[in-house]
């Protein structure tokens, strides 16, 4: 298999789909020169960056020990997808190349950065030939300081070391599945997000930290300094703009909090989703500019709240909002974990939106953060799950024992990890600590603690509470979660109980496209035989809903988006070629469902 796809795959000789079912309207756009070439981090900009995805030198070691040499593999395609080249899953995988290191970039006291945005799930980086890093867990990003091991006249080699032991290992992995299956997928090993380079002053903007309101918002910049006294007479300029005008601006002290209120303020909805950019400046004692880095921001809020005489609801920018969602699980056929494309991943959303949804649960994964730029821009509301821990799912012997300590400690750093990464992201409304019960334990501390570091946002504690017999509902959190299927679940809580409902899934009705299926038995927990009979029972489930969202309900997840794998309830195809509904109606029906639930 080539690591750049050059012809259309064949269908199997015994008459099966094959691996023609494998491609996306985007799979034939990408290439060693192309893979994904956007900024990966557009909320921390600098002009002085370098993608390093393209084709690497690869090794790889498979479960059974055979070591595979000689290959090439696409950066950032894990080695298991088409678009990777290898096709093939590895539990010990070795990336080498080189690259050159632009002249500017060297010398006067600059750093050069390497970024990753994800590797899976153990990852150790040497640096022309010197250890620099190891980084653990497979969802968030991590760097590494390169500058003192540079070579002043040849070109630089890295080489990352990835560990992954898919699901029988310690590490959270949602879906992924070294045995997929059901509702468990192609699990997904390595490089799986972009790697590229920065350059930044020796004093430079490490972090910002963002707190919208209604009428502006607060402020924290992280600043890095080479040492002790260097930042002395360093002061950090802030400027908002908003169609090119300045609306706020604002100087102080690098780590001080600055309060920017803008003038004549725009809130963010999913109808208006309004974003002001940010231009921050380190500015010395002499009045130069030391570094500078674009961002962008929203003001809105969300909370739960009550007018005393209806249910709790939930608040965004303090008024009733019904949040309606597909699930979406973030898998694609070519890429697999990887969206071929940014403009496949703003497709996506852009499709969510034409389906009339207001929102998106991004569901046991955390996407690259150009997929969370898109959805602040086009204006979808998200519920952001923290991927689970391996688990059991099919008939497990009893309740199921917490997970080992180490798993424990692993779960806790990545969610912490996560929570730090994605604290910026506007669209972000909902965290989602646990589903189902998944690798579920202390779940009120965790609850509580992620209140505790994030209170502008909503939490759920437990995702479906209701189908895990091992965790009762715990109170926590300030969303009660239903899943009921085919439903729409009809939850109820006791009087007084200060959360909001919602029905975190329903839906999964099945309808297989010929021509668009995976390979294998497909599954659904209803199946319909055509296009018309779907969308009849969309608007049937949909009807019900409406009325529960006037009654009790602030929000609601339809399983799902797209087909994945051997499920076929997707709206969409699996390889997003067929939308399986009339969309005119669907997009009637949702938006009426929000509107019942959204009434003052």
């Amino acid at each position: 298999m080539s690591a750049h796809v050059t012809q259309e795959p064949q269908a199997g000789s015994d008459g099966t789909a094959g691996t023609a079912v494998t491609t996306t309207p985007w799979t034939y756009q990408v290439g060693p020169g192309n893979a994904h070439p956007e900024h990966p981090r557009p909320q921390l900009t600098r002009p002085r960056w370098l993608t390093l995805n393209g084709l690497w030198d690869y090794v790889g070691r498979d479960s059974s020990g055979v070591e595979h040499r000689g290959e090439a593999i696409l950066v950032p395609f894990p080695p298991e997808s088409l678009l990777s080249g290898i096709g093939r899953r590895d539990e010990n995988l070795w990336y080498r190349r080189t690259f050159d290191v632009p002249g500017e970039w060297l010398g006067q006291g600059s750093r050069v950065l390497l970024h990753f945005g994800a590797v899976d799930q153990i990852a150790t980086v040497w640096v022309n030939h010197q250890l620099l890093g190891r980084h653990e867990g497979g969802c968030t990003a991590f760097t590494v300081d390169i500058t003192d091991v540079l070579r002043p006249d040849a070109a630089q080699e890295v080489v990352v070391r990835a560990d992954d032991e898919g699901n029988r290992g310690t590490f959270a992995v949602g879906k992924q599945a070294n045995q997929p299956g059901g509702i468990l997928y192609t699990g997904c090993s390595g490089i799986w997000q972009s790697v590229w380079l920065e350059s930044v002053p020796a004093v430079h903007v490490t972090d910002l930290d963002l707190e919208p309101d209604l009428r502006g918002f607060d402020l924290v910049t992280h600043v890095a300094f080479p040492g002790p006294g260097a930042d002395a007479g360093v002061t950090v300029d802030v400027s908002v703009t908003s169609g090119g005008e300045q609306v706020a601006s604002a100087r102080g002290n690098p780590g001080q909090r600055l309060r920017l209120d803008v003038a004549d303020p725009l809130v963010w909805t999913s109808d208006h989703p309004h974003l002001y950019d940010l231009t921050v400046r380190l500015i010395d004692a002499e009045g130069g500019v030391v570094d500078e880095v674009a961002s962008y921001t929203a003001l809105r809020t969300v909370r739960v709240g009550s007018d005393g005489e209806g249910p709790p609801r939930i608040l965004l920018n303090d008024r009733p909002v019904f949040l309606n969602a597909p699930l979406d699980q973030g898998y694609w056929p070519d890429g697999l974990y990887t969206a071929p494309t940014d403009e496949a991943l703003r497709f996506d959303l852009e499709r969510i939106k034409a389906l009339g949804f207001n929102s998106v649960r991004k569901h046991v994964k955390v996407e690259p953060m150009r997929w969370y730029h898109w959805a602040d821009r086009l204006g979808l509301l998200v519920w952001q799950d923290m991927p689970s821990l391996p688990v059991v799912l099919d008939n497990p012997p009893g309740p199921q024992p917490p997970p080992v300590e180490v798993a424990r400690e692993r779960f806790e750093a990545e969610l912490r990890a996560m929570l730090h990464q994605l604290r910026n992201v506007p669209s972000i409304v909902v965290w989602t600590v646990f589903n189902e019960g998944w690798g579920e334990y202390d779940t009120v501390r965790l609850a509580e603690e992620v209140k505790a570091v994030d209170p502008s946002r909503l939490v759920v504690a437990a995702s479906g509470v209701n189908c895990c017999h091992s965790h009762p509902d715990s109170g926590a959190g300030d969303v009660y979660d239903d899943h009921t299927y085919v439903g729409p679940g009809r939850p109820e809580l006791a009087p007084g109980d200060p959360r909001a409902i919602v029905d975190g899934e329903y839906g999964g009705i099945g309808l297989v496209v010929e021509g668009h299926a995976w390979p294998g038995e497909p599954m659904a927990y209803e199946m319909v035989g055509d296009r018309d009979r779907l969308t009849a029972r969309y608007v049937e489930l949909s009807s019900e809903l409406e009325a529960l969202a006037r009654d009790r309900l602030s929000g609601a997840v339809y399983t799902q988006l797209t087909d994945v794998e051997n499920e076929v309830n997707g709206l969409l195809t699996y390889d997003r070629r067929v939308v399986k509904v009339d969309v005119p109606v669907v997009a009637d029906r949702n938006r009426a469902v929000i509107a019942a639930g959204s009434a003052d």
